[in-house]
Order: C-alpha cells, then sequence, then structure tokens
C-alpha cells in the first residue's frame, strides 16, 4: 500500500480552494486533471478541491503502474480509497469522468462513508451492447476488438483519430487537439491495457448495491456513452437522478463548462 508522500506522487495530488466540504474530481480515460480547470474555477472559493492523475495518465508516477493491480476498475478505486485516508477525507462530494464514475462508486461501495454525493458525468457501467438483455452500451464487441486491435499496432496514430471523434464539437479544434495530447501522453502499452478493462467491464450488478445519493449527468451526441446508458442507470441505482444539459462529445465539462457547472452547483447546493 502506498502512503504518505507516495501517494501524492503517485497521483500528482494537489489540494486547493477553500471551503469546508471537499470536493473530489476524478478524470476519464486518456485525460487528466486539467480537464477539470472550468469546475476549479467556479468552485473553488467554495470547496477544498481536490485533483489528482489515475496511475497511466497525466503527470501520474508511470512506474507505480502494475498490471497485477491495475487489471480491473477495483484498482483505481483503492487507489482512490488510499487518497482520501491519506487527506483525512469524509462525506466529499466526488465527481467522476467517464471510467471514474465507476472508480468512484466501486470505492463507495467499500466505504460509503467518505462519500455524501456522486456525479457521474458521462460514465458507464458497461461500453458493451448486450443483445440478451436488451442494454445498449454503444459498441459491438467487434467494434471493440477493432479499436483495441489499432491501439496495439499504432497507438498515436489511434488516437490522433480517435479524440476528435469522442471530443466531438469539430468548430472547436482546440479541443480536441487537447484531449490529442493528453492521451498521446500515456505510455501506449498502459494505454492499451487500460483500454481492454474500460471496453468490457460489466458493473451493471452493482449499481443496485449503490446508496450513495448520485447525480447522472449526460448530454447528447456522444459516440462513446450513448443517452441510454444513463437512463439505465438512473433505474438501477437507488437513489438517482438524471440530468441531461444541452451539450454535445464526451467531455461536456471541456466543452460545454457553464452547463456542467450549473448542474453541479444545482446539485451540490440542494444538498449541502
Amino acid at each position: 500500500m502506498f502512503m504518505g508522500q507516495a501517494i501524492w506522487k503517485r497521483n500528482n495530488v494537489r489540494v486547493l480552494g477553500e471551503g469546508r466540504d471537499t470536493l473530489i474530481f476524478a478524470h476519464g480515460f486518456g485525460s487528466e486533471q486539467g480537464a477539470w480547470r472550468h469546475q476549479v474555477a467556479a468552485f473553488q472559493d467554495r470547496y477544498r478541491i481536490v485533483l489528482f492523475d489515475h496511475v497511466g495518465c497525466g503527470q501520474s508516477d508511470f512506474n507505480a503502474y502494475s498490471p497485477h493491480r491495475y487489471r480491473s476498475m477495483h484498482g483505481y478505486a483503492e487507489d482512490l480509497l488510499e487518497l482520501c485516508e491519506e487527506l483525512d477525507i469524509r462525506q466529499s462530494l466526488f465527481v467522476g469522468h467517464s471510467l471514474s464514475g465507476m472508480v468512484g462508486m466501486l470505492a463507495a461501495l467499500v466505504e460509503p462513508e467518505r462519500f455524501r454525493r456522486l456525479v457521474f458525468v458521462k460514465s458507464t457501467p458497461r461500453m458493451r451492447n448486450d443483445a440478451e438483455s436488451g442494454y445498449v452500451g454503444g459498441f459491438e464487441q467487434a467494434e471493440i476488438d477493432g479499436m483495441l486491435d489499432a491501439m496495439a499496432s499504432n497507438f498515436y496514430a489511434w488516437a490522433g483519430g480517435f479524440a476528435p471523434v469522442a471530443m466531438g464539437n469539430p468548430e472547436r479544434p482546440d479541443l480536441s487537439q487537447e484531449f490529442t495530447r493528453t492521451l498521446s501522453a500515456m505510455r501506449p502499452d498502459i494505454a492499451l491495457a487500460i483500454a481492454r478493462i474500460v471496453f468490457n467491464y460489466d458493473h451493471r450488478a452493482d449499481l443496485p448495491r449503490l446508496k450513495v445519493p448520485t447525480l447522472i449527468l449526460h448530454a447528447g451526441e456522444d459516440v462513446a456513452v450513448p443517452d441510454t446508458v444513463g437512463e439505465h442507470m438512473v433505474r438501477h441505482i437507488p437513489r438517482a437522478t438524471l440530468s441531461t444539459i444541452s451539450a454535445s462529445g464526451h467531455l461536456p465539462h471541456l466543452s460545454a463548462p457553464e452547463q456542467v457547472n450549473r448542474a453541479l452547483g444545482s446539485f451540490l447546493s440542494a444538498t449541502a
């Protein structure tokens, strides 16, 4: 177990802002803590904000990556709980984008006292479609296999093609360039290992076990996480609320920060 300064280095932890309540922001695959800059600017005068990079992303310690520890999302949930222990965080407000929604959920299932509220921004319990149950996650297995093969063949070429599609908003190429940069900064072997987990995990059975009040934040026109996913989660998480904002793409906190901030502010202030 990493402790003390090792955690700060491992996850490039930053703590800033003012306030009695702690607000944790966790980024998604191929992103980094800097993607939350618009939210930090909006909330740092009211909250103690904790930012970090998942191992393998951003300025995290790539040497801390272990294929055994990070063989599933549970390894990243362990990182989050160790971070909460190190900073003595309890009853936090956790905002997780994409895969980090499931990281937050898994952590809250183990130590629910660490979390008072959860926010899932474009998160999903499963990306693969399931014809037997009628679940629409967005991808067929053949599509996932094709992406993983492309990543293994030429990661940087894949990143350059995937980032603009995931980001959407083609009229704003700066956003795609930013996501391409952070995605390409990953070590290709780590990126492929994480992608294999993300594209194939299935946490649908965990949803009904989550008792922490949760906001599911969705936006349309997302090639990675269709609206059907949000609808599925709000039906199966006991204390969930679904909010759909006017935005497009998989990273609305970058492409539509004002809408995201309004939804966050409303949820957090109503449940403070």
